[in-house]
């Protein structure tokens, strides 16, 4: 066997033992999400002897799945298009603007990605229950909006410097003013670095625990990984009701990354390379 066909023989046996390796949590969590309490106790690797949907059933019913669905996705649906509108129009204002000022702001903006959250918890519930927008799903959705900006701004900024300004130039040639030929002409443009912001911050916003923890307080605005949470107990621990409603709020977002995972990878070297 030559050389190169042994390397790549290596590489496929290490490449197969990650993948594995993280497919194992995701096989356990569905193979015991199917069987009894007790069934599980007694051995968590084997495949359940008898498929048990009651703990679907169950696991629909207690966490209120259809609500705490919908809340989820208000919230991500409110906080991307609004991270997208604003992202996109200050990325493209700060790409195309020479200056030190403009430097500075970009500047800020990516300086503040290194800030931990941590450390802005508490002044963050403070402002919110200032403002009113405490334990309100749309309040959320802006609070997600004001953390997720910078991020897309420097995809964005990175981007726009790959499309030529002459494309500009003709549209204000043509009489078109700055917004019109932002929204006409550079924003289509812009659709595979937005497709892949929306895909991350989806991911974000929709696996997110701790931020809806500390804003929301009604339990008929919890979103899904919320609602999953007050399955656990102070005293006792259904496992497999739990890991019933794990899958099903992981279905989701396995669903979409599956379908646009491409884009990620793609729009983030795109985002990041050419900034």
């Amino acid at each position: 066997m030559s050389q190169k066909k042994s390397t790549s023989l290596l590489i496929t046996i290490m490449l197969s033992t990650l993948a594995a390796v993280s497919f194992f949590p995701i096989y356990l969590a569905v193979i015991n999400s199917f069987k009894t309490q007790g069934e599980m106790f007694r051995s968590f690797v084997a495949l359940p002897s008898q498929i048990h949907f009651s703990n679907y059933v169950d696991a629909f019913r207690q966490i209120h799945l259809l609500n705490s669905t919908l809340n989820s996705i208000i919230i991500s649906v409110l906080g991307i298009g609004g991270i997208v509108f604003c992202a996109a129009l200050a990325g493209y204002k700060l790409s195309r603007t020479s200056g030190r000022l403009s430097n500075l702001i970009f500047f800020l903006f990516i300086a503040s990605m290194l800030v931990p959250f941590h450390s802005i918890m508490i002044p963050l519930t403070r402002m919110a229950k200032a403002l009113s927008v405490q334990g309100s799903t749309y309040g959320l959705a802006i609070i997600y909006i004001g953390l997720g900006v910078n991020m897309a701004i420097f995809l964005y900024h990175g981007f726009v410097k790959s499309i030529p300004r002459e494309l500009e130039e003709a549209a204000q040639i043509d009489g078109c003013n700055e917004y019109q030929t932002f929204f006409k002409i550079i924003f289509p443009l812009l659709v595979p670095i937005t497709v892949t912001i929306a895909i991350l911050d989806f991911l974000w916003i929709w696996n997110d625990f701790l931020l809806p923890l500390l804003m929301l307080t009604d339990v008929d605005n919890y979103t899904l990984i919320l609602s999953t949470n007050t399955l656990f107990g102070e005293y006792n621990k259904e496992w497999s009701l739990i890991l019933a409603a794990l899958v099903l709020t992981a279905i989701p977002v396995i669903i979409i990354y599956s379908f646009f995972q491409k884009f990620i990878m793609h729009g983030i070297a795109e985002g990041a390379i050419k900034g």
